[in-house]
This record gives structure tokens, sequence and C-alpha cells, in this order.
């Protein structure tokens, strides 16, 4: 590869890590009801928490959606151009989505404090391989509304990802270590939830509480 792929490499990696690293949990609880979503719950300013405090309204609708399309967008747009310019059309989307992941994760804009990284890491894998996508979800939703246990479910489904790809075929090893990376990062920051279920005290998933 010649310079000018490290030197995509580096903006597509700084655009996706600032971006990812907006959190529109705690800028919209702070917007619409002058409280900080670090403060109420089990403090993660993702849109599980923001749900359980403010309930499922268009407030949290946006949060997950802005949390899906901070780093679906940057996804997408490396996938096109990684493609067009050398035909990498999932490193261009795998290597941008962890970047926007970590963003999410350890934000310089808040300390370095940040989510899990789940509903940031579902926007990108639809232009990694879309049927890849499709099984994740699929197994999330079926989890969802059996387990209901959101961290669980999360978990999973990320951990399907990697497994979904070698079997559907990667585009090259290093998408699937990027894959990997992401959903072990994902596993990584829901260490919290692993000792509430243990203890017993993890909060299963409501649509309305």
């Amino acid at each position: 590869m010649d310079i000018r792929f490290y030197l995509l490499c580096a903006a597509a990696a700084a655009a996706a890590y600032l971006l990812g690293g907006l959190n529109p949990a705690i800028i919209i609880s702070k917007a619409l009801y002058r409280q900080d979503i670090r403060k109420l719950g089990s403090g993660n300013p993702g849109f599980t928490n923001f749900k359980r405090a403010y309930g499922l309204n268009p407030a949290s609708v946006s949060v997950m959606l802005l949390d899906i399309l901070k780093t679906a967008v940057p996804a997408f747009t490396a996938s096109v151009i990684f493609g067009s310019l050398y035909g990498m059309t999932q490193f261009g989307a795998a290597f941008t989505g962890l970047f926007g992941m970590l963003g999410h994760c350890f934000p310089v804009w808040y300390g370095f404090k940040g989510g899990k990284a789940f509903m940031a890491g579902f926007g990108t894998i639809w232009f990694v391989d879309w049927r890849m996508a499709l099984i994740a979800t699929v197994l999330f939703l079926i989890l969802l509304f059996t387990v209901k246990y959101m961290s669980v479910c999360a978990c999973v489904s990320s951990l399907s990802c990697p497994v979904m790809l070698a079997i559907l075929g990667a585009e090259s090893p290093a998408v699937l270590v990027l894959s990997a990376l992401s959903a072990l990062l994902v596993i990584a920051r829901h260490k919290e939830n692993f000792k509430r279920l243990k203890e017993g005290t993890e909060t299963k998933f409501s649509l309305t509480g």
C-alpha cells in the first residue's frame, strides 16, 4: 500500500473517533431534562439507561437512532471510498466502525468515559456484510424477547458477527480481526453487567420501564 492509503486510514480513524465520541444520551438529557444521564440509573450514557430513566419516547428513540447514525455514516462513507480506491469495501467499514466504537467508549469530549458501544457497532455491521448484520439482528431480537437481558443480547449478537463473517466469507483476514476486536470491545464494556447477572441484580429489558 502507498502512503495515501495510510493517510486515508488515519483520517478515517480520527473522523470516526471524534464523531463517535459525541454522545446523544448526554446531550439530549441535558438539553431536554436539565439532567445528566450519567448521574441516573446505572450511570451508563447509552440508550438502555436513558430509556429506563425517561421511558420509551421520542427522546429515547432519538438517542438510539443517533447512536447508530454517528457510526453508520462514517462506516458507509469509508466503505465507498476504500472500495472505489482499493477494492476494500468491508475493510473500510470495519476499520472505521471500530474507531467509531472506541470514540463512543472512550470519548475525548467527556474525559474518556463513555458508553458500551453496542448501538454504535450496530451502525457499522450493515456495511461490512448485510447478511451477517441481518443474522445478528434476528438473534438479538429473539434473545431480547426471551431472555430479556439487554447485556446478554448485545454480547451474544456481537460475538455472532465475526463467527458469521468467517462462515459467509470475509474480504480479507484483516476484516475478521477488526470484527472480532469490535465484538470483544462490546463484551469487555459489559463486565459490570456480568457481575450483576451473577448476583441476580441485573435489570431485565422492558419496552415500558
